[in-house]
């Protein structure tokens, strides 16, 4: 049997893999680069038992054709957009990611997205550098309504930052349950009335694909912030392009879109009332070495257990 592999070792994960990690899997074999489609990907995993994986999409297909795999350990939190999960549970494989490395990094994010909205920094960036110069006014973050949808640990970690700023944090979590958070937990339809910056904090499931909708959209306060750092497909943008027209959402700050990397032409790429970052939230150096960790934990966990 093929020793446990990191099928896909590549990019920021590679700059900052270390003895330390390879330590906690003894004789784990390390395959560089992404592989260049599914056939290669199943000749990385064929064999394994158990596999860590980095940005590698585990299809249906690909699951099929492996076996003897029994554990997935996969550098995510949101496994439903890395992997056919129903059919990992159908063929027995355990298909696991690990939480909490990064909670702080994209809670951080969160809260600069929303600062920079509020103080329109990117749109000042973009007219200082065509030479444009005059004073633009900005709003201050303290005595705002920060609302959250979703209080995992991303999303309360996200309350704690907004409360210490000195927003007035509500919030709406499907478990009920504030992880410990300053917030004020109401119904998620009071949350969009009242919150001046709605910061979305799901895990995207098909239950909460495109929870975001028009009709949502409506009911949230005109012209609030809409932050997003979860994924893209929680959000109908064809929705959102209409409210930011209308001026019933007054800015977009988004980490995440539904088509990653944005397709070239994107409307909204063409507005000042959006602001965009690359899917970066998460990634920080001290993230990345706690997911290494945690990754790697993970899988010597699943070759413990044979």
């Amino acid at each position: 049997m093929a020793a446990p592999a990191f099928v896909d070792c590549y990019g920021d994960v590679a700059e900052r893999l270390a003895p330390e990690h390879l330590a906690l899997v003894p004789g784990v074999e390390v395959i560089p680069g992404a592989a260049t489609g599914e056939d290669e990907l199943i000749g990385r995993m064929q064999g394994r038992l158990h596999v860590l994986a980095y940005m590698a999409y585990m299809s249906g297909r690909v699951l099929r054709a492996c076996p003897e795999l029994r554990t997935i350990a996969y550098l995510s939190t949101g496994l439903a957009t890395h992997g056919d999960l129903d059919e990992a549970a159908r063929l027995g494989i355990r298909f696991e990611g690990v939480k909490g490395y990064g909670d702080r990094a994209v809670a951080e994010h969160a809260i600069l997205l929303a600062l920079a909205a509020l103080r329109r920094l990117a749109e000042m960036d973009r007219r200082v550098r065509a030479g444009a110069w005059g004073l633009m006014r900005g709003e201050e973050f303290a005595g705002r309504t920060f609302g959250l949808i979703g209080l995992g640990g991303i999303g309360a970690e996200t309350a704690r930052l907004a409360h210490a700023l000195g927003a007035r944090t509500i919030g709406w979590s499907r478990s009920g349950g504030a992880g410990g958070a300053p917030v004020e937990l109401m119904a998620a339809e009071r949350v969009l009335a009242e919150a001046d910056i709605l910061s979305l904090h799901l895990a995207l499931t098909p239950d909460t694909a495109g929870w975001l909708d028009a009709g949502r959209i409506a009911a949230m306060k005109r012209g609030a912030i809409l932050v997003n750092t979860a994924r893209g497909g929680l959000v109908d943008e064809a929705a959102l392009l209409v409210a930011l027209a209308s001026g019933q959402v007054g800015h977009a700050a988004l980490d995440v879109l539904a088509n990653e990397p944005m397709p070239a032409g994107h409307p909204l790429a063409a507005l000042d009332c959006v602001t965009l970052t690359p899917h970066s939230a998460w990634l920080t150096t001290a993230a990345t070495d706690r997911l290494l960790a945690a990754g790697f934990t993970l899988l010597a966990r699943h070759v413990a257990r044979g």
